[in-house]
């Protein structure tokens, strides 16, 4: 398939990402984050941040702050345990999603649940449409999206999807082998698409595991697997 007449797209290849490998914690950064500073690579649109993290058994983040920030984790391997200053505390396991929103402020902590597994997921922030919002938590079990696309986060909670202060709408994709999905918005808006697991073709685009794109002037974004492919979307004003 030819690449989109007119459209605007940059591919962030896996290996180009910001890299720290702190023995405990493996990670990549598709945006700039902490030490890894890229003036052009600051963020899409409202997406701030999306760090690929492998934490070894029994390790993980002990208790920090933020704020005015909206938080999502999604779990692509293993199960990651959460406590917060709100007085949550829980196993998020693969294929479930977590969203925080920071607010006026919170502290937490995220660490392996397992002794001896690794945790593999996703951490993502997205910049609120306002500041000052007060603090809240929510959960997601991803439904089967063979052959389509599952939204996960929303501004609206469409669909018992979780609640994001932000014109950005989430979506997790599975395709098998050969099945082909394709995503409408419109031609204003901002498409992000983070490959998390298997090879894609988007928009004409091969990509693979860790490689995301950006997408802009385009309505119809056609995403294809070769083999079966997991994908996260964000459709963003």
């Amino acid at each position: 398939m030819e690449p989109v007449h007119g459209a605007k797209i940059k591919i962030r290849k896996a290996h180009d990402r910001g890299h720290a490998d702190h023995g405990w914690l493996n990670s990549w950064h598709t945006f700039s984050f902490a030490d890894y500073h890229d003036p052009a690579h600051m963020g899409f649109r409202s997406l701030r941040v999306i760090n690929d993290d492998t934490v070894q058994g029994g390790m993980g983040f002990g208790t920090h702050p933020h704020r005015d920030m909206e938080i999502i984790s999604y779990v692509i391997d293993g199960a990651l345990e959460h406590k917060d200053s709100m007085g949550n505390g829980s196993v998020i396991r693969a294929g479930h999603v977590q969203r925080v929103t920071a607010g006026t402020g919170i502290t937490h902590s995220e660490f392996n649940h397992s002794a001896t597994a690794l945790v593999h997921f996703l951490q993502i922030w997205i910049i609120p449409n306002q500041r000052g919002l007060n603090p809240s938590y929510e959960e997601f079990q991803v439904r089967s999206a063979g052959g389509g696309i599952c939204l996960i986060a929303s501004p609206d909670g469409a669909d018992d999807s979780v609640t994001v202060h932000q014109d950005a709408r989430l979506y997790f994709g599975r395709l098998a082998e050969d099945e082909t999905v394709t995503h409408t918005t419109s031609v204003e808006r901002g498409v992000w698409v983070q490959v998390v697991k298997g090879e894609l073709t988007v928009a004409g685009q091969p990509l693979s595991a860790g490689d995301g794109m950006s997408l802009e002037q385009v309505e119809d974004i056609v995403i294809e697997a070769g083999g079966a492919g997991e994908f996260l979307l964000f459709d963003l004003a």
